[in-house]
């Protein structure tokens, strides 16, 4: 059985200007969280960053990639378009896509999204704690009914996404918000997963849970069956010959010009 391969990109802008962001991750937020899906046997993870050309997406990095995850916060509006139609394909294909925490306003969630991802938010350090209300989810797996991180930053709603296909956490803050932390979507045939908490200033992704729940979330977001490196998966052709007579009614207006209008 061959291994996943996660790509994990990074804005890597937070770590070169702010010295807290980067004394908590002096390889980069990227870095760590490779570190995080690496941790078991069965994912291979590879790093890229908004600075590089094609900010490191070009289309044989994304051909060679099972699961992609995206860290931004800053920079959403530097990432280019044509990059953001790229990876949308992809996941159309069947490449998984998680957005991790700020990523909710990121340029390929909104997209797949098709609403505005907004939220409320406060940047207080307080406590989070997460509950499972899908204990059977596969990224719910080994984890306990509920954790907490010590210092977050507060996300609640109401929160601008479609209705998930699931929801696997639900989160309260120590102000009294709760939030929607874990929710899943299916976008053509690719698995989408929004998981809330990695604010840049908390050393959240050097927790073993979130460790966990991220090798969980690309091992549901894989999609063996989907045959990625072909786009004619879900191919938009007509379709002339029909299984069962028909009788043709009305003009046709496709391949007669403007012979359907007389």
């Amino acid at each position: 059985m061959t291994d996943i391969r996660a790509l994990v990109w990074g804005e890597n802008v937070h770590e070169q200007t702010n010295k807290v962001v980067a004394d908590i991750y002096p390889e980069g937020m990227h870095t760590q969280i490779a570190k995080l899906l690496t941790a078991e046997r069965g994912i291979t993870a590879k790093t890229v960053t908004l600075q590089q050309p094609d900010h490191g997406l070009t289309e044989k990095v994304l051909a060679e990639t099972d699961v992609l995850l995206w860290w931004g916060h800053a920079a959403h509006g530097d990432v280019e378009d044509e990059i953001v139609e790229r990876v949308v394909e992809r996941v159309w294909q069947g490449m998984g896509f998680i957005a991790l925490h700020s990523a909710h306003f990121a340029k390929p969630f909104k997209r797949l999204m098709g609403t505005p991802c907004s939220l409320k938010w406060r940047e207080a350090g307080e406590r989070e704690r997460f509950w499972q209300v899908n204990p059977r989810h596969p990224i719910a797996a080994g984890l306990p009914d509920h954790f907490e991180l010590e210092n977050e930053e507060m996300y609640g709603e109401a929160f601008a996404v479609p209705e998930p296909l699931e929801t696997v956490f639900i989160s309260w803050f120590q102000g009294g918000e709760v939030f929607r932390s874990g929710m899943t979507w299916r976008r053509g045939a690719g698995n989408v997963f929004y998981f809330r908490p990695g604010h840049e200033t908390y050393p959240t992704y050097h927790q073993p849970v979130i460790g966990q729940v991220l090798r969980n979330a690309v091992r549901w977001a894989n999609n063996e069956q989907a045959d990625i490196a072909d786009p004619k998966n879900a191919p938009n052709v007509p379709v002339e010959e029909a299984l069962e007579p028909i009788e043709e009614r009305g003009p046709k207006l496709h391949g007669h010009g403007e012979e359907g209008f007389k």
